[in-house]
């Protein structure tokens, strides 16, 4: 597989931008059954495990994945999913949520740029800076001629990232109000999940409809060839996690790693 197999999942100013045209449930390319879907996200754990190492000894570039989506889309479900097996070493998860007292001192990049990844590291963005254009947006946390200047800002961090020599990927996890709905009421009546249920989940699902437009505005201002979003059908979750598991492994391909060449014959070395 290659990068380039899944430009059906991109977005871009003319593909999948508008999320109220664009299947939640796996697309045809998906297998069509929940344990078909499983045995090969075993066989690429496998596979990731395997590069993941090699990225880690290569140490050329670095790996930035960011995952976004509505409440109960499974940020963390897919990172628990995807990323099984691999060395913790040199994957690691930040988690950003309401900013703390001395994060707003700064500005809004501050504590992100902070948790970008080091050369041979897999960083994972468990939502992300576009919160500062989705969440403070839809809340009014700044006026729009604050939170509208951002969406430059961001192409400018990202593109400063990737001069770097960072690779990102941006994932939205797409699910419909239907499978959110249930997914909270899940949460309710299970007594293990009642700790996951908040009640701004209610007032964010209120206005579900301002969180689409934020997005597909998300979409149309950052969707760059260097930082590319792709739409990840997420009603069913073992379809998400396999097809973000094939996106992360082809990319990991694509990149061609190797281990690092040694300055001596290791035939000629003898061990007594």
């Amino acid at each position: 597989m290659k990068l380039s197999d899944f430009d059906a999942y991109r977005i871009t100013k003319t593909q999948n931008h508008e999320i109220s045209k664009v299947s939640s449930d796996p697309w045809n390319d998906l297998p069509s059954s929940k344990s078909e879907a499983k045995k090969e996200l075993s066989a690429l754990h496998l596979r990731l495990s395997e590069l993941q190492q090699r990225f880690f000894v290569d140490r050329r570039k670095k790996l930035l994945f960011v995952l976004q989506g509505m409440d109960t889309s499974g940020k963390n479900g897919t990172i628990r999913h995807v990323f099984r097996g691999v060395n913790p070493q040199g994957v690691h998860v930040a988690s950003f949520e309401k900013p703390s007292s001395r994060e707003l001192a700064h500005d809004y990049l501050w504590r992100v740029h902070k948790r970008a990844p080091a050369k041979g590291e897999i960083m994972i963005f468990d939502r992300s800076h576009y919160e500062d254009v989705l969440a403070v947006r839809v809340n009014k946390l700044k006026p729009e001629s604050v939170w509208r200047k951002r969406y430059r800002h961001i192409n400018d961090f990202e593109q400063l990232l990737a001069d770097e020599d960072t690779v990102i990927l941006k994932f939205f996890l797409h699910i419909d109000r239907d499978t959110q709905k249930q997914r909270l009421q899940e949460r309710l009546d299970t007594p293990a999940k009642n700790w996951k249920f908040d009640q701004s989940d209610l007032v964010a699902r209120s206005r579900w409809g301002e969180y689409v437009a934020a997005y597909e505005e998300v979409f149309a201002k950052t969707s760059t060839p260097h930082a590319p979003w792709f739409i990840i059908p997420a009603n069913k979750k073992w379809a998400r996690n396999l097809l973000v598991a094939r996106i992360v492994v082809s990319c990991l391909e694509d990149m061609r790693l190797s281990y690092p060449q040694v300055d001596y014959d290791p035939s000629k070395i003898i061990i007594d």
